[in-house]
């Protein structure tokens, strides 16, 4: 085999691959889609108008939804009434069941937490309403208290997932 014909094999390569590897970056899943005159977002306070009150929650959610949105997106956060923009929320459920049951104890229990959140679109003077619901398991030797203070993180980084992807996802 002549060497150059190794070489022009070798150039094809790395352009193919190179070619490959910008090619992928449409697919990344960090991609949000959000018009180009949407410019502004306004975030209001989580509240928790649940029967179980978990008194971190709502601060630590509205924190994590607003660090999300400013982290991944160009919009900028405003307090303003005429924002792009403006999600409102709050916290509808947050109960405890039985999930697991072994000769006749119980084993696993399951904390379920939903979101009422409201989307509004001032440009186009639209609104969309979703429920977002997220259920955590944990052992049933563990009193609520307990389960919140382990599980804490994980519900918080989830459901501020949860409301990010139906906002500016296209999945």
């Amino acid at each position: 085999m002549h060497p150059s014909f190794s070489k022009n094999i070798r150039i094809c390569f790395l352009y193919a691959f190179l070619f490959f590897l910008a090619a992928c970056k449409i697919y990344s899943f960090k991609d949000v889609s959000i018009p180009p005159n949407i410019k502004t977002i306004k975030i209001g306070f989580i509240e928790n108008k649940a029967r179980i009150v978990n008194p971190q929650l709502s601060p630590m959610l509205t924190d994590k939804i607003q660090q999300k949105i400013t982290n991944q997106t160009r919009l900028t956060r405003t307090n303003s009434e005429d924002a792009h923009l403006q999600i409102e929320g709050y916290i509808s459920d947050y109960s405890v069941t039985t999930t697991g049951v072994s000769a006749q104890q119980e084993v696993t229990n399951r904390l379920t937490v939903s979101l009422q959140i409201n989307l509004k679109n001032t440009l186009e003077n639209s609104s969309k309403d979703f429920t977002i619901t997220r259920s955590f398991d944990f052992s049933a030797n563990l009193s609520l208290d307990q389960a919140q203070i382990s599980l804490q993180e994980e519900i918080v980084r989830s459901l501020a997932d949860d409301i990010f992807n139906r906002i500016f996802s296209n999945w």
